[in-house]
């Protein structure tokens, strides 16, 4: 079990400090290996599915069911991470060690070959391939598992996917624009009770931010600076969401009282999409779009 204190929600600090250790040298020889593996796997599941990864290195061990299928990837996680404590620690014993000191190197050179055994191992049906001469697909996680920020189902987005598809791990999966408020709280409270997003106050990262979610759409709110000059895009919109059906969620965010600059029923299908715009708490312009299939 991790005994050193790590960030509650960045993965890629987590990551950063496994690759700062395993960098410094007397490790085994595939151990960098391990890490390039994990991390690339981490990188195919959606967001919600990290942060149970990151609720387990903390020691949460009542995680939802949906887990189940990826856990062996949480566990491969900690063993991980405990091989660097390990490592980091032998480099702190002295070379002519106590009596004590000795005994702990033995016990952490123990630990380190039974970690070691699971290095580059076959992980929920994948397996590392170094030259990448043999490309591996994106680790699926099943219909069952319900995960907030699943994967888009738009039918044009799907049949594009299986186009391009390759057998290659999907190291981009999503976007998150970042938006600049004046007021991020009151900027996240406009998005959570009107636009029915659920909001994630993170303030412990480089970076302080609050992470708005909500299916597989997640915006990032930062505090404007106060010397700095926030411009509006150039373009009619600020952001642009494509979505499965709009009427349904246009008589959603009316009814909640949100601002329609352009309804549906507008909409020129001969020349656009079927689509609305909405303006936000700070004015920003967001259209949610159905591609029209032709």
């Amino acid at each position: 079990m991790p005994q050193a204190q790590y960030p509650e929600h960045d993965i890629n600090q987590v990551f950063d400090y496994i690759h700062t250790i395993l960098s410094s040298g007397n490790v085994a020889d595939n151990a960098l290996d391990e890490m390039s593996f994990l991390n690339r796997l981490f990188a195919a599941l959606p967001v919600e599915a990290v942060e149970y990864g990151m609720q387990f290195l903390h020691g949460k061990r009542d995680l939802p069911k949906a887990c189940d299928e990826i856990l062996p990837l949480y566990v491969r996680f900690v063993n991980l991470v405990d091989y660097c404590e390990a490592i980091d620690i032998l480099g702190q014993i002295p070379s002519q060690p106590s009596p004590e000191e000795l005994k702990k190197r033995i016990e952490l050179h123990q630990s380190l070959e039974e970690r070691e055994k699971s290095f580059c191992q076959s992980l929920l049906g994948f397996s590392f391939n170094k030259d990448q001469s043999e490309k591996k697909a994106a680790p699926a996680v099943s219909e069952k598992a319900d995960f907030s920020a699943s994967r888009s189902t738009d039918n044009t987005a799907n049949s594009r996917e299986s186009a391009d598809e390759s057998s290659n791990l999907h190291l981009m999966n999503s976007i998150a624009p970042v938006f600049a408020c004046a007021d991020p709280l009151k900027t996240a409270l406009f998005y959570e009770t009107k636009l029915g997003f659920h909001a994630a106050h993170l303030d412990d990262e480089s970076m302080p931010h609050i992470r708005l979610c909500r299916d597989n759409i997640e915006i990032i709110l930062v505090k404007e600076k106060e010397d700095a000059t926030v411009s509006r895009a150039s373009s009619h919109y600020d952001l642009y969401i494509f979505v499965s059906e709009p009427m349904m969620l246009q008589l959603e965010l009316s009814g909640a009282g949100v601002k329609i600059v352009k309804a549906l029923e507008e909409s020129d299908t001969v020349h656009t999409n079927r689509e609305f715009v909405i303006e936000d708490i700070d004015g920003r312009r967001i259209c949610f779009s159905q591609r029209i299939s032709g």
